[in-house]
């Protein structure tokens, strides 16, 4: 059976980032496009309204090249339950109150129960001290955490 995959707008902003001179950004960028290339046709990949939002801020020529790449991806719809549980996992867990998008990503792969979400997100999402408590808040609810990872931790054999 094929794995499910929620994007987090990290991933999509990582394959348009313009060229960079700092060594991880590029890494990051280059690790990502190969993921994207080689790896992306194992999943079915799912987004959701919020990576939709916030893709299309900020430079208007490089927001139109990231919605373009997610064209015909399906969408995982925001209810009342996962605005719920992202409010648990910001009211319970150590995600702080500036990251309310963040916690809809996690709550929406939650809910959903998503195999995967890929991030590069490794202040608020790909942080093992606050997956350890987002984990137990799943619990909680009756709900796996999915598995949270960078496509580096993704490539595969």
């Amino acid at each position: 059976m094929i794995e499910s995959l929620y994007l987090d707008t990290s991933i999509i902003g990582y394959l348009t980032i313009r060229p960079s001179a700092n060594l991880i950004t590029a890494s990051n960028a280059l690790i990502t496009q190969n993921w994207w290339d080689t790896r992306r046709q194992n999943f079915v990949l799912y987004i959701s309204e919020v990576v939709l939002e916030e893709v299309a801020r900020g430079d208007q020529e490089i927001a139109i090249k990231r919605l373009n790449l997610l064209n015909n991806l399906p969408l995982l719809e925001v209810n009342e339950t996962v605005e719920e549980l992202a409010r648990e996992f910001l009211i319970k867990s150590n995600l702080p109150p500036k990251a309310a998008d963040d916690a809809l990503h996690i709550a929406l792969a939650t809910f959903y129960q998503v195999d995967y979400l890929l991030t590069w997100n490794c202040k608020h999402i790909a942080n093992a001290q606050i997956q350890k408590k987002l984990s137990q808040i799943s619990r909680e609810s009756g709900a796996e955490l999915p598995t949270i990872c960078t496509p580096y931790e993704l490539m595969g054999n």
